[in-house]
């Protein structure tokens, strides 16, 4: 990604030290032709058929790994036997490595408070960073998280993922856009529909054997997208994979979907959730 001389710098944007220890009417009805009045001929036109609603799928649970409750999850992945994670909150963000049998941080950098830390995703030897509503994210090093360079963007930032050529990424809203990971401008989007209704809310991403797994904020379901047209092409329904006594309130929602690409492992988890859970998607119970 190109450093943009005019933002602020990368050293700025994080604290510098790093610990290496560890959100119609009706119309109005036309008047009634007179009863005398010539009638025009005409040819009703054959309503459209409503686009087909995507299929739901359940899930079973193939392992459990601990989390901390602390961590408000925005941003999840999973690379070299490693998790990697933003989290977010006003003097809570930043990102964090951790071992998955442990939930110990490797690695862990923060921001700054005035900033609410959003979705990450790798490209390359780098690892990348977003925050919400300050339209600034950061590159960093993805060995060391040392902070490379600062970039700049309209909208809100909620969710990031990557295909192989770019980035993709979320706004809450249902459109995910595709940006050029050197650049980060937007190259092309799609709008993401069930049938034909939009699905708006998307928040965290990942992407799976060439589909965009999405989080929707609130709900306890994960949609599967068509990276071509931004059809749903199915749901994964989670509900309940959470106990809502092991939730701390309302806020702590499913937001994390990782990939372990080699061993075609999905792991998913939750804002201040106690754990991440690895699933294998199947018929719904």
């Amino acid at each position: 990604m190109r450093p943009l001389s005019a933002l602020l710098p990368a050293a700025a944007f994080l604290l510098v030290s790093a610990c290496g220890c560890k959100a119609s009417a009706p119309s109005a009805a036309s008047s009634a032709a007179p009863s005398d009045a010539p009638k025009a001929a005409t040819t009703a036109a054959a309503p459209a058929a409503p686009a087909t609603v995507a299929p739901v799928y359940g899930y079973s649970v193939v392992a459990k790994y601990p989390h901390s409750t602390d961590s408000y999850t925005e941003g999840f992945l999973y690379k070299d036997g490693k998790f990697y994670e933003g989290t977010g909150m006003e003097g809570r963000s930043g990102i964090q490595v951790l071992d998955p049998a442990t939930a110990k941080v490797l690695q862990e950098r923060k921001m700054t408070s005035n900033f609410f830390g959003e979705g990450i995703v790798d490209w390359g030897p780098n690892i990348l960073q977003w925050t919400w509503q300050t339209h600034i994210g950061v590159a960093m090093d993805r060995a060391t998280l040392k902070p490379l360079h600062t970039f700049t963007y309209t909208g809100e930032g909620w969710g990031m993922t990557r295909d192989n050529k770019r980035l993709i990424t979320s706004d809450g809203t249902a459109t995910l856009r595709f940006r050029n990971p050197e650049t980060f401008e937007e190259i092309g989007h799609i709008d993401v529909k069930d049938g034909d209704k939009p699905v708006d809310q998307l928040n965290e991403l990942e992407y799976i054997n060439g589909e965009i797994w999405a989080n929707v904020w609130h709900l306890e379901r994960i949609a599967r997208i068509s990276p071509k047209d931004g059809k749903v092409i199915s749901w994964v329904d989670v509900s309940g994979i959470l106990p809502a006594s092991e939730k701390r309130d309302d806020e702590s929602v499913l937001n994390g979907i990782a990939y372990d690409e080699a061993k075609g492992r999905i792991f998913i988890t939750g804002k201040q959730w106690p754990t991440i859970f690895e699933i294998k998607v199947g018929p719904k119970k």
